[in-house]
C-alpha cells in the first residue's frame, strides 16, 4: 500500500493547547489543539458529506461514510485521530442500523496507526479505548451486534425508562451499561450529556458521529462546540423516491435562526477538503 502523505495545511487557527500527538500523527495531520480542559467537556462532531451535502446514500449495504468519501484514507485517518482523542463516541440508533458491523474504535477505521493512537491516549491519561455510547430513546437495538459483543471498547446505551424496559427484554452483554436518562418518550441533549458525565466524570472530549437527527439536536440546543467536516468531491443527488439525508435532519434554523460557524482549520488532500468550524463559544 502506498504510504499516506501529510495533509496540506491551508488554515490552522490557534485553538488552545496542543494535544501530545506522536510524531507520525503530527506529520500526517499537523497540530491538533483544543481549549484548556476543565469544567464543561468539549463536544465535537465529525462527518463527511458530498459536494451536494449528502451524508448517507440511504441504500442497504452502501449507507456508511466510505461510500460518501470514496474510501478516502485521509478521512479514515482523521476519523481515527478524533476517536483517539475522545473519551466517548456518540452514535444514534439509526447510525448503528446503517453500520451494523462497525466498532467505534480508532483502529477499526485505520488499523495501521493503532499503536500511535494508543500512544496518544496514554499521553492524554486515557487508559481505555473511547467508550461507544449508543443513544436510543426507544431501546429497539440488536444486542448481538459486534459493538456490544466484541469487547473492543467500553459500551453504554443511553435511553429512556421505556427504552430500558425494551432493552431488558433481551440478554444484555455483561460489559454493556444501560443508562436511563429520561422519563419521557424522547431524550434531550441535556439529559444525554448529564448521563455521559455520570458515565465519564473526568471526560473532556465527547465526539458525536451521527446521525443527522442526533447532530441536529446538538445544534438546536446549542451544545456543539466544533464540527470537523470532510468535504468529498462526489455528487450523490436526490430524487422523490429515495431519502438521502444531509448533515442535519429534523431541525430547521434559517431564516428564523442563524447558526454560523467560524472556520478554524482547513486541510487538503488532492480533491478532499478537511474543515474545522467552531460553534457556540468555542
Amino acid at each position: 500500500m502506498i504510504p499516506l502523505t501529510p495533509l496540506e495545511i491551508l488554515v490552522d487557527n490557534d485553538c488552545g493547547i496542543d494535544l501530545p500527538l506522536p510524531d507520525d500523527l503530527k506529520t500526517l495531520y499537523g497540530r491538533l489543539q483544543f481549549p484548556p480542559f476543565g469544567g464543561r467537556p468539549q463536544v465535537i462532531s465529525n462527518f463527511v458529506t458530498t459536494l451536494d451535502g449528502v451524508v448517507s446514500l440511504g441504500v442497504d449495504g452502501k449507507s456508511n461514510g466510505d461510500e460518501i468519501s470514496g474510501s478516502n484514507r485521509h478521512d479514515s485517518m482523521v476519523m481515527a485521530l478524533l476517536r483517539a482523542a475522545a473519551d466517548a463516541v456518540l452514535i444514534g440508533a439509526g447510525t448503528l442500523r446503517q453500520s451494523p458491523h462497525h466498532v467505534w474504535t480508532p483502529e477499526f477505521v485505520f488499523p495501521s496507526l493503532e499503536g500511535s493512537y494508543r500512544t496518544l491516549r496514554a499521553r492524554m491519561g486515557k487508559q481505555k479505548p473511547p467508550m461507544c455510547v449508543v443513544v436510543s430513546a426507544g431501546g429497539t437495538l440488536d444486542l448481538a451486534l459486534p459493538v456490544f459483543t466484541a469487547g473492543k471498547a467500553p459500551v453504554a446505551i443511553i435511553t429512556t425508562a421505556i427504552g430500558e424496559k425494551e432493552i431488558r427484554k433481551e440478554s444484555v452483554p455483561p460489559a454493556v451499561q444501560v443508562i436511563p436518562a429520561g422519563d419521557r418518550e424522547t431524550l434531550t441533549i441535556g439529559e444525554i450529556l448529564d448521563a455521559l458525565l455520570r458515565l465519564l466524570p473526568g471526560g473532556n472530549i465527547f465526539l458525536v458521529e451521527g446521525g443527522p437527527h442526533l447532530i441536529g439536536q446538538f445544534f438546536d440546543q446549542g451544545e456543539l462546540d466544533e464540527l470537523f467536516l470532510t468535504l468529498s468531491p462526489r455528487i450523490a443527488g436526490r430524487d422523490s423516491h429515495s431519502q438521502r439525508l444531509g448533515l442535519v435532519a429534523g431541525r430547521v434554523f434559517l431564516p428564523e435562526r442563524l447558526l454560523t460557524g467560524r472556520l478554524n482549520g482547513l486541510r487538503k488532500s488532492e480533491s478532499h477538503l478537511f474543515l474545522r468550524y467552531a460553534f457556540k463559544g468555542g
